[in-house]
């Protein structure tokens, strides 16, 4: 059924890159995309095997937001069905969000409501110049509630402001102005600019990448207290005691690649 839906890419050095398979409806989601992909996410995030992650869609979109005929069937629903479904969305966003790798969205094109909400979710995002972005729940007359929290940790309040109220659409030079979007390339570029941050990821231990995105959403909005202070040098210290950590100061002492990188 996931084959149908999406597909999976293991590449050499631990690349995963997972493609969103249903351009005939520019990648739109439904409750088995939805389902699929969680599940998905939850055995690559536990998989010591894989370093890095890259979503992507085939096709000409990277996501055009819900399915119409999924939206047809929830307009059916009672509130507890209501509730469920919107519970399998919220998990997959906080799976990717949180996900012990590092993700990188390769952003090909159209990436709109729940679209948006997945680019908000990973680590880095490229995006084609042909790229647009929008929260446009409000033009249906619904909210963008369950992918909220992650556009407003990348855009901040003011700019969530208008783009959750109007649901107008923006290019992805005004996504990279506003911090959705890292880079913007050509699209012959798109490939060439995901390869090379993939190369700069596999330079790091997995380990502590998997630590600093902790640390990140951990000290995010946090007020700089000695609490803070305490926790962040007891987080050093027990990652300096780490195997891991032991090679990778020793390879920098030594001048040799570390053991990640063999």
């Amino acid at each position: 059924m996931t084959q149908a839906l999406f597909r999976v890419e293991r590449r050499t050095g631990g690349v995963v890159w997972l493609t969103l398979d249903r351009p005939e409806i520019h990648n739109a989601f439904d409750d088995r995309l939805i389902a699929g992909l969680t599940g998905e996410l939850e055995l690559l995030g536990a998989d010591d095997a894989v370093r890095v992650v890259v979503l992507t869609g085939a096709g000409r979109s990277f996501s055009a937001g819900a399915d119409l005929n999924w939206m047809r069937r929830t307009a059916s629903y009672g509130e507890a069905e209501n509730l469920a479904d919107a519970r399998a969305l919220a998990r997959l966003m906080q799976t990717l969000n949180e996900l012990p790798k590092p993700t990188a969205a390769r952003v090909n094109g159209a990436a709109l409501g729940g679209g948006t909400g997945l680019v908000a979710c990973c680590d880095i995002v490229v995006a084609s110049e042909q790229a647009t972005f929008g929260t446009t729940e409000v033009r249906l007359g619904l909210i963008p509630s369950v992918i909220g929290p992650y556009v407003l940790a990348a855009i901040g309040p003011r700019h969530a402001r208008r783009l959750m109220l109007t649901g107008e659409r923006i290019s992805a030079a005004e996504a990279l102005r506003l911090g959705l979007v890292h880079e913007v390339v050509a699209p012959e570029q798109l490939d060439l600019t995901v390869e090379r941050i993939i190369g700069e990821l596999l330079k790091s231990g997995p380990d502590a990448i998997a630590a600093a995105k902790r640390l990140i959403g951990d000290l995010s909005g946090r007020p700089i207290e000695p609490s803070l202070i305490e926790e962040t040098a007891q987080r050093i210290a027990a990652l300096r005691a780490t195997g891991e950590a032991r090679e990778g100061v020793g390879a920098f002492l030594e001048k040799r690649a570390p053991a990640w990188l063999s």
